[in-house]
């Protein structure tokens, strides 16, 4: 566990890594009241770094961090302004006594939210009815009662928690698969073993993957897995594209077995000429899910508040733990 942060009296420096085209946190000039500010890129981090206390990974993709370490030479605090921290860490990092936190509870409802219109838009059809619009024509078909339906929500965290809850109000039967079983969780009712989640899809209705992307998660929605799911069963991936094996998935809804709902994807922008564009029951998004109006603006409230915190002398939370690659608890 990372030591407090005792306040010395001093500025910290805060270094700022972005992107070109990307707008800078909102809150920047607040910041830079009570903070000495270097803004940087990935070509420019490691010169960017030494004497910097801390480093604000706003260009959340970026990895460059791992190349530029050397350059870390007073590094003690590092905030990701996103959920999912897996593009960040590498062993130095994890050894290191560098405290990490991220965007957690930003994401939560409006990714919970997209889930749930993924889940109506299935049930009730509504990609079938806009093609038949665009293509003139007016055709009577009957739509799945969403009340009663079994979800199963892969991810037992902040934003796994909000989609169980939402997807609970509006009448389906929700379970959770996480580290820790459980048969009585407030948000879930029963949290299945995730290590074992071939054992549990044989009646799954929705399977929603929002787990962090670890080493223990890569890849857990595989073609056994996904061949446990019953006919017509529909996936929902709002964590990591690497959660699945994507051709097998690709595979099982171009035989017209099962159809998805993908916001996350292995290779980001989807490639040109993947049958994911194509394919009926396939429906992509550009890792969208939880980016509503105004969330630069919180993200860059939540960074600054964090901040102040550090600079009064207490330490940032909740902390990610590196060697798992999430919060615990």
């Amino acid at each position: 566990m990372t030591q407090p942060h005792r306040g010395s009296g001093t500025r910290p420096t805060v270094v700022v890594l972005s992107a070109d085209g990307l707008e800078p946190p909102t809150t920047l000039e607040q910041i830079r009241e009570f903070a000495d500010v270097r803004e940087c890129t990935a070509d420019t981090l490691a010169d960017a770094l030494p004497g910097a206390e801390i480093l604000l990974v706003w260009d959340i993709f970026s990895g460059v961090l791992a190349s530029a370490w050397h350059a870390a030479d007073s590094l003690r605090w590092v905030h990701v302004a996103a959920a999912g921290v897996d593009t960040l860490l590498f062993d130095e990092l994890r050894d290191s006594d560098v405290l990490v936190t991220n965007a957690r509870g930003v994401f939560d409802e409006p990714i919970a939210e997209y889930v749930l219109a993924c889940v109506l838009a299935h049930d009730k059809r509504l990609h079938e009815t806009e093609a038949l619009q665009r293509a003139g024509r007016w055709r009577h078909r009957e739509t799945t009662r969403v009340a009663g339906r079994r979800a199963l929500v892969v991810g037992t965290g902040g934003i796994g928690r909000a989609t169980a809850r939402l997807l609970r109000a509006v009448g389906l039967d929700v379970s959770g698969a996480g580290r820790r079983p459980s048969d009585d969780d407030e948000d879930f009712g029963c949290v299945l073993d995730s290590a074992r989640l071939v054992d549990h899809l044989g009646d799954v209705d929705h399977l929603v993957m929002v787990a962090p992307l670890t080493d223990a998660t890569r890849g857990m929605l595989g073609p056994a897995e996904l061949a446990a799911l019953p006919d017509g069963a529909h996936v929902v991936n709002v964590g990591r594209g690497e959660l699945v094996d994507q051709d097998a998935l690709t595979a099982q809804i171009a035989a017209g077995r099962l159809s998805a709902h993908l916001d996350v994807l292995v290779v980001e922008p989807l490639p040109e000429g993947d049958p994911l564009w194509t394919l009926d029951g396939a429906h992509i998004s550009p890792h969208m899910s939880g980016d509503v109006t105004g969330w630069r603006d919180v993200l860059s409230r939540q960074f600054s508040g964090h901040l102040r915190t550090w600079v009064d002398g207490g330490t940032p939370g909740p902390e990610v733990d590196k060697h798992r690659g999430y919060v615990s608890g």
